[in-house]
């Protein structure tokens, strides 16, 4: 448990292995236990963490990007996420913006391309304020009170651009021949999803049998190379739906689908609506 500055008290969040995928967060900004995650999540927002101390290390996009203490980092978490290190059993924050709010924000294009491709933004410059920053949007949208809320959204907006404004920002993936041979395959998949891929195809290119591949990879992940292959083409799909105006069909095949029909099915029901619905509930008017 957790005070907060009101002194209510207040339970840490951990990862729900039960939550189905797409699940919306919403605007939130709270305290994390860090666990190391058993399977990857995906949702729809911007996803912000900070630590006062510690690391979280994740697999985002097949590589590696670590946050260590001080720093923000920020991604895109409807790109298949997952803690696979931590030191430290301090909680970090988290804050969950809607995709839509931050495509209005007005932060940098350049930033913002970035962000929806996949990487992982860290600030290379650390803000003293930050942890009193961090600690007071928690309390305010705790206290369900509007006007703290629009004044945790007005300063995270504004905390952001400054995030933005840094240069260096950049990520900390590490190089794929340092990465495992589980975190092999899920990288040649992130770089590869847009082409017909198969199981035979993706173990070969890291020297591996594929029923050793696919059972290593499930182990690890907790999800099958079929499933993560699915989840990329889906994130894929959504930042292109998003910030071009090419057709639904154009949309599905450059994300990898290979049938209009099999990618409005996947869609759905990942997503809940259509491609069309979600790209009017996401686009910036």
């Amino acid at each position: 448990m957790q005070r907060i500055s009101n002194g209510i008290l207040r339970s840490m969040k951990q990862f729900d292995t039960t939550r189905p995928e797409f699940a919306p967060y919403g605007f939130t900004c709270e305290r994390w236990t860090p666990v190391a995650m058993p399977r990857a999540d995906r949702h729809s927002e911007i996803e912000v963490n900070f630590l006062a101390s510690g690391s979280l290390t994740y697999l985002v996009g097949g590589h590696r990007d670590t946050i260590h203490a001080g720093q923000m980092g920020l991604f895109w978490a409807a790109v298949p996420h997952q803690i696979v290190e931590f030191d430290g059993d301090d909680p970090y924050f988290v804050v969950t913006l809607p995709l839509n709010e931050f495509m209005r924000s007005g932060i940098d294009a350049d930033i913002v391309n970035r962000t929806l491709q996949g990487e992982v933004l860290i600030s290379s410059v650390q803000d003293e304020r930050d942890s009193a920053s961090f600690q007071r949007w928690e309390s305010d949208l705790a206290s369900q009170d509007p006007a703290l809320a629009r004044a945790a959204q007005l300063e995270i907006q504004a905390r952001l651009l400054r995030f933005a404004h840094d240069k260096s920002i950049g990520g900390t993936g590490e190089p794929m021949e340092d990465l495992s041979s589980a975190d092999q395959l899920a990288c040649y998949i992130a770089r590869h999803f847009h082409q017909p891929l198969t199981s035979e195809a993706i173990a070969n290119a890291v020297d591996l049998h594929p029923n050793y591949a696919m059972t290593l990879f499930r182990k690890t992940f907790g999800i099958s190379i079929t499933s993560f292959i699915t989840q990329h083409r889906l994130s894929e799909a959504q930042r292109l739906l998003v910030t071009t105006n090419r057709s639904v069909l154009d949309v599905s095949l450059a994300s990898g689908f290979q049938s209009l029909s099999r990618f409005n099915e996947v869609f759905r029901k990942a997503c809940g609506c259509s491609p069309r619905k979600f790209r009017a509930n996401h686009r910036v008017t």
